[in-house]
């Protein structure tokens, strides 16, 4: 594809970004993963923790103030050409409310939607990304309306980790929108709703989701994906529990040297198992990790089983020592990379909140590429 790292003005000077709803660096590290040369300007998160961790892993505390008193001088003051915003997704989620525009946690995406038409500068890009079911709200119409007034052309996709390879079901709608006159690489796909990354690489896959696929094509894509046992901090995982806690005790990032705070009790089993999603180390595909993980079993994310059972079902959940998968795992099955640290003083209830509020960066970084790159 074109060589994202191009200039959109077609200059050598990097990409001016604003990274707004930064959280705990999931965009920020797309970015580096995708190779565009950008420099963020400036990063703007309202909860203190992820600001925490934040400037842990990149030397810079983002702007903590209300983003609905920003004005459109205060935009234009940065001169950014490309905006990144993942906002709250809990006005949108099928367990929730679905408020929508009338939630409170809707109101700064909103505000800044709202300024776009008074900017002297606007970007040149801009990049949304939030939960399925946005596509249909009216924050969504809002969101559309105002980009074809302020003479954007957008392309739309709902994608999931599992369609690169990462075996991880967490299917995120995604925004991509360039002001005229940048254009897509790929424009035959402008104003669609793309379920397939097949654009991203300059080939046109049958487009398809998560939920539409036929038992083949889901066999198909699973296999394709890599195992969870290439996530986890335990290579060799071992039916010893002793010595899983010293092997996993040698991580900076554990909140204490043993691994027994990772493993559900009985009673929980007992009361909840028929409801748990368990997966194994060989299983190619997991459940979407919430920020309610580790303090629910249910419908959160799912159990690793580290003892293998001659069958598995439910009725021998009890003896396949279930546990979480530790916030490193997450971090891991979330694509961040290696280095990525959170600061010794940041719970672990904390962590998996930060981390289930992230995203999947094997999914952004492709699509940043593509969206910075100019058409040849």
């Amino acid at each position: 594809m074109a060589d994202a790292a191009e200039s959109h003005g077609g200059g050598n000077e990097p990409q001016r970004v604003l990274e707004f709803y930064s959280g705990i660096g999931g965009m920020r590290y797309s970015l580096i993963r995708a190779g565009v040369k950008a420099q963020v300007v400036e990063a703007f998160e309202i909860n203190d923790r992820a600001n925490d961790v934040y400037e842990h892993n990149f030397g810079h505390r983002p702007y903590q103030g209300n983003i609905q008193c920003l004005t459109a001088a205060d935009l234009d003051g940065y001169g950014a050409d490309a905006w990144l915003l993942s906002p709250p997704c809990q006005p949108y989620t099928r367990q929730g409310l679905q408020k929508d525009t009338g939630d409170a946690r809707a109101f700064s995406f909103l505000q800044i939607l709202e300024l776009m038409p008074f900017l002297l500068k606007p970007p040149s890009l801009l990049f949304v990304e939030n939960v399925v079911g946005f596509e249909t709200s009216d924050t969504h119409a809002k969101l559309i309306e105002i980009l074809d007034r302020t003479n954007f052309v957008t392309q739309e996709f709902i994608l999931s980790p599992l369609q690169f390879g990462i075996p991880y079901s967490r299917p995120r709608y995604f925004c991509l929108a360039k002001r005229k006159p940048y254009s897509f690489v790929n424009e035959i796909w402008n104003r669609q709703l793309i379920q397939s990354p097949g654009p991203l690489y300059e080939h046109f896959d049958t487009a398809f989701i998560e939920d539409d696929l036929s038992q083949e094509d889901r066999h198909k894509l699973l296999q394709s994906c890599q195992p969870i046992e290439s996530f986890l901090e335990l290579k060799n995982p071992s039916n010893n529990i002793e010595a899983e806690s010293a092997t996993l005790g040698k991580g900076d990032d554990n909140v204490c040297d043993s691994l027994q705070q990772y493993y559900v009790p009985l009673s929980l089993v007992e009361r909840w198992g028929s409801a748990m999603d368990v997966v194994y180390p060989d299983s190619k595909r997991c459940c979407c990790f919430t920020k309610s993980y580790y303090r629910y079993v249910k419908g959160t994310g799912s159990l690793l089983a580290t003892v293998q059972p001659e069958k598995r079902d439910k009725a021998s959940l009890k003896e396949q020592c279930l546990r979480y998968f530790t916030p490193r795992e997450v971090a891991n099955i979330h694509s961040f990379p290696e280095d990525f640290k959170f600061p010794d003083h940041i719970s672990l209830k904390q962590r998996y909140a930060l981390l289930g509020n992230s995203l999947s960066i094997a999914v952004v970084a492709p699509l940043l590429q593509y969206l910075f790159a100019n058409p040849q």
